[in-house]
């Protein structure tokens, strides 16, 4: 009986312990997001109009960019509606061209419409260029958006671009939930 118990203290205590890990990186990974989304906001009118009038949006604070001829790009974010974090998701990109160097960046898709939403839940991944509107918003776009002039799906805003990279497109990137 004894050694029953022992042994069930031993395995949930080994449980716990494979879980902590992954608690602690949600943590991180969702103040993270939020103090993204945060600052995004104080900083950007056009991005605090947007998060008003969104239904959800998905933050990754920290996508890693590097490049020499092949080069690819990999971050993880969360999902937020209402305030709530639903899901974490990753951001994959990869490309073949002109390019060298490194960067890091972070980006916020403010979805607008239902039809993005329900498009994040149901799809397997979500590659921006295909199905729901994406338009990255620059300082051009955003001195002129309104919730008047929303016609898009979804909003895109790129920040804190540190490195030595030529440009950010998040054409082609791939947007994938994280399973547990």
């Amino acid at each position: 009986m004894q050694d029953r118990r022992s042994l069930l203290i031993l395995g949930a205590a080994g449980a716990a312990g494979l879980a902590l890990p992954n608690l602690a990186f949600a943590r991180s990974l969702e103040g993270d997001a939020e103090s993204a989304l945060g600052e995004l906001i104080r900083s950007n009118g056009a991005a605090a109009a947007l998060a008003r009038q969104a239904k959800g949006v998905l933050i990754f604070p920290k996508i890693v960019k590097a490049g020499l001829g092949i080069g690819g790009s990999y971050g993880e974010g969360v999902l937020k509606e209402g305030g709530v974090t639903i899901a974490h998701y990753n951001s994959i990109m990869g490309s073949v061209g002109l390019q060298i160097g490194a960067q890091a960046y972070g980006y916020a898709v403010f979805l607008i419409t239902t039809k993005a939403i329900d498009y994040i839940h149901d799809s397997d991944g979500w590659e921006i260029g295909v199905g729901p509107s994406v338009v990255v918003v620059d300082e051009g776009l955003a001195k002129n958006l309104s919730s008047s002039t929303l016609k898009d799906d979804a909003y895109a805003f790129i920040f804190n671009q540190k490195g030595l990279m030529a440009g950010v497109t998040l054409e082609g990137t791939k947007i994938s939930k994280i399973k547990k």
